[in-house]
């Protein structure tokens, strides 16, 4: 019998690996700079929320959730003052079809000749409530199907997000308290998650005072029930994220694991070289003592 949550799980992994790296590539910031942003600030809120940004900054914090409003609208006061939302998808792209050719050349072809089938995943996903999904989906690249492809994958995970953050509106969890709770579960130290999402003292303690009322931490600690807690939610954010890779089939989806897998390690070694051994934790295992 298919174990749909471990490929969901796996499929995940691997496609935050594949994605990841873009948000601190150099290249693609230097590019975003000589747009004439200052020091490339705000790219990755930009270049990742695409189209989404069309429908202002409270859109974009609104599907981010976990992000500070304040970063989010300074992102795009500086973007619309100097450039636009395409430019900011323009550059994004760029980059990732000469990183890939760079330094994944052995997955290129392959990915590549993937990207219709992909692209069939990412629109048979419900749309309803998934709005950074959404504003994905009318982004094509036909021209070059490597960049296709990853867009493909982009919309599949960015769908996945969209309903982790459902799931916990749902929960009644803020996004300082994911943060919290999701740096427990990979012990990250010092609340440096939600502190990396610009949360400050007063917005932690506020956090945990709610959380500690739940049971879930004690002295602004997450105990191991609200461990438990959060890996609940994450196993069932596999089982309705398994979706998309149901629809490719078991074969093909594992597939698509294996050929990200032989570069995973290369793609997450560009983000701890050039952002830090702590972000993008999606993309690392639990069991991966994050490094300051």
């Amino acid at each position: 019998m298919t174990n749909w949550r471990e490929i969901s799980k796996e499929a995940a992994f691997v496609s935050h690996r594949l994605i990841g790296w873009i948000y601190w590539d150099p290249d693609a910031i230097n590019a975003y700079t000589k747009l004439g942003i200052p020091d490339g600030f705000g790219y990755y809120v930009t270049s990742r929320a695409g189209l989404l940004g069309k429908a202002g900054s409270d859109s974009v914090s609104a599907a981010y959730y976990s992000i500070h409003p304040e970063f989010v609208h300074a992102s795009y006061k500086l973007l619309n003052e100097h450039a636009g939302v395409e430019d900011a998808i323009k550059v994004r792209d760029a980059a990732v079809s000469n990183g890939l050719k760079k330094y994944a050349p052995d997955i290129c072809e392959e990915l590549a000749s993937m990207n219709e089938v992909l692209w069939d995943a990412a629109k048979s996903l419900p749309i309803s409530g998934r709005v950074l999904y959404a504003a994905q989906l009318g982004h094509r690249r036909l021209d070059d199907p490597l960049i296709d492809a990853w867009l493909a994958v982009n919309c599949i995970r960015e769908w996945r997000g969209d309903t982790h953050w459902a799931m916990l509106i749902a929960e009644g969890i803020t996004g300082v308290q994911a943060g919290i709770l999701d740096g427990a579960r990979r012990s990250y130290e010092e609340d440096w998650l939600p502190r990396s999402r610009g949360a400050d003292d007063e917005t932690i303690s506020t956090a945990y005072a709610d959380l500690e009322k739940r049971g879930l931490a004690r002295e602004q600690t997450v105990n191991q029930s609200g461990i438990a807690y959060r890996q609940s939610l994450e196993d069932k954010l596999d089982d309705t994220s398994s979706l998309a890779w149901r629809h490719l089939g078991e074969t093909f989806s594992k597939n698509f694991i294996g050929l990200i897998n032989k570069v995973g390690d290369t793609l997450l070694g560009r983000i701890d070289e050039t952002g830090g051994t702590k972000w993008m934790p999606a993309a690392r295992r639990l069991n991966d003592s994050p490094e300051s």
